[in-house]
């Protein structure tokens, strides 16, 4: 374990390809990193106990798959303001990619996901 301050990684559990390279990505990120944790958002929306002094424990990237931003809506009507937010479908339509599977990674969804830990992994040297 390393003495990096921690930093929660919120991915989007929403049913569309984006979502899918959210959750993805951020999680390869929580694995290949020592610093990062994820956030349920299920639970979090849920209002799981556990998840109520977790999102105000660490600061937070909300990583949300559409222009709805429903991971940033969702932590803020809990009382935690995202210390960054990425959107996923903005940072591949500049990129010129597209994912196309809801639940399944092909290899566009691959591409997309590579994309997507770059930028994660950017973010998360501003907290270093």
């Amino acid at each position: 374990m390393s003495d990096k301050k921690k930093i929660a990684l919120a991915a989007c559990s929403g049913m569309s390809p984006y979502g899918l390279v959210a959750r993805v990505a951020s999680a390869d990120t929580v694995e290949e990193t020592d610093n990062t944790i994820s956030i349920c958002m299920g639970a979090t929306s849920a209002d799981r106990e556990g998840f109520r002094n977790l999102i105000k424990k660490y600061p937070i990237i909300a990583i949300s798959g559409c222009d709805g931003d429903c991971t940033q809506k969702i932590l803020e009507q809990k009382g935690v303001k995202p210390a960054k937010n990425i959107n996923v479908l903005e940072e591949l339509n500049e990129a010129g990619l597209r994912p196309t599977d809801v639940c399944r990674m092909d290899e566009k969804g691959e591409l997309c996901v590579k994309h997507m830990k770059e930028i994660i992994k950017k973010e998360l040297k501003e907290f270093e």
